[in-house]
């Protein structure tokens, strides 16, 4: 006859790795999502300079609403501004 004693280490150990693999999950959530509004950022300014470019170029009424769509700024001086600050 066999007698088999069943520790708590068990226990702690399978705890332990889930505890682990929650944070590690939540980590991994956690920087995809600050790496994606990062890339949001960078693809918004990238946008405003190509459009305040393009304006400079080109002074027509599409441009105008393309940056203030962008930009949120509704006066084409406030928008006139803008570019010149990111032109130079």
């Amino acid at each position: 006859m066999k007698f088999e004693l069943k520790t708590e280490n068990e226990n702690y150990s399978k705890s332990l790795h889930n505890i682990f693999k929650t944070i590690s999950i939540l980590a991994i959530v956690i920087v995809f999502c600050n790496v994606s509004l990062k890339l949001a950022i960078i693809s918004r300014n990238y946008q405003i300079e190509y459009s305040c470019r393009l304006l400079t170029v080109e002074k027509s009424t599409s441009n105008f609403k393309k940056l203030s769509k962008i930009s949120k700024l509704k006066s084409k001086q406030k928008i006139w501004e803008l570019c010149r600050g990111v032109v130079k």
